[in-house]
């Protein structure tokens, strides 16, 4: 199995109800600008672990499980919506770093909240990293009725346990299926992974540690406009990193491109966009050496 190089520790911080669970690498200084990683969908805190072991120098890293993701609890919800996201980050650094910016990196989903908060609360963000956070496909107002009702129906199914999450019979089979999701993941990291992405439940099986209503659409439309008036507000220097295998037209269908993407970006003021080569979506498995390297440059 993968041999941790740099231990993390749980801290359970009271944010908005919500115990949330924060993983923490490092010790705080006035010489270290605090790094906060942000996981994305489906994913937890822990998965950044290989590229905080990668990393050439000890930083003060800040992961928080999103709410209703890995040792964070949903408070009994069952749907969630973006601007919570936004607003436990926001809270997260009033208690980690009240007085300073924060170097800001997020991941697929976590990436999308990072573009958004440095958009709302520039002067808290001192370096943003965005890794494949690519957003959604532009929407139409006649989408609306058709989108609330798709959301209202799989309220329904959620509530009479019909979009439940997969458990499986032991660590190995959780393993199993990350190695499935991703090919380029090595069996003594899955094996780590599946370690901290589950956890056995009172039936003795392990359960994916993410709440069902992520599954959920949104019942909202994505505005582009909103997005790239929020994008256009993002005034410190950014970094772009999408993988050499990055899938978006693929996820997609054809409806959202990397072309597309490349052209919202216009509005960032200083951004810089990068590509790792032989890698996937979950860039900091396939490569956290490079991603590590990467990113330590950019905020030195």
């Amino acid at each position: 199995m993968y041999q941790v190089k740099r231990p993390s520790r749980s801290e359970f911080i009271p944010i908005r109800q919500l115990q949330y669970h924060v993983r923490v690498w490092g010790e705080p200084s006035p010489n270290k600008i605090p790094l906060v990683l942000l996981h994305g969908w489906m994913d937890v805190a822990a998965s950044y672990q290989f590229m905080v072991d990668a990393f050439s120098q000890g930083h003060y890293v800040i992961a928080p499980d999103w709410r209703g993701f890995g040792l964070t609890g949903g408070g009994g919800a069952d749907c969630y919506w973006h601007p919570d996201y936004l607003a436990d980050l926001d809270f997260l650094l009033d208690h980690y770093a009240p007085d300073q910016a924060v170097n800001l990196v997020g991941h697929s989903m976590g990436g999308g909240v990072a573009m958004q908060y440095a958009g709302v609360r520039p002067e808290r963000v001192r370096r943003l990293v965005n890794l494949e956070g690519f957003g959604m496909p532009a929407t139409q107002p006649d989408q609306a009725a058709e989108r609330l009702g798709r959301w209202m129906d799989e309220l329904k199914q959620l509530n009479l346990g019909e979009l439940a999450l997969r458990a499986y019979a032991e660590s190995a089979g959780v393993a199993r299926r990350l190695m499935k999701t991703n090919p380029r993941l090595n069996q003594d990291k899955a094996d780590w992974l599946a370690l901290n992405w589950a956890q056995k439940n009172e039936a003795g099986e392990w359960q994916i540690l993410g709440e069902p209503g992520h599954k959920l659409p949104n019942p909202y439309l994505y505005r582009v406009d909103e997005v790239l008036a929020v994008y256009a507000r993002i005034s410190m220097p950014a970094l772009m990193v999408e993988a050499a295998n990055h899938k978006l037209e693929d996820w997609w269908k054809g409806r959202f491109t990397l072309a597309e993407h490349h052209e919202r970006l216009r509005v960032v003021p200083q951004l810089r966009i990068v590509r790792i080569e032989d890698a996937g979506h979950m860039m900091h498995h396939d490569q956290p050496e490079q991603l590590a390297s990467l990113i330590e440059d950019f905020i030195a």
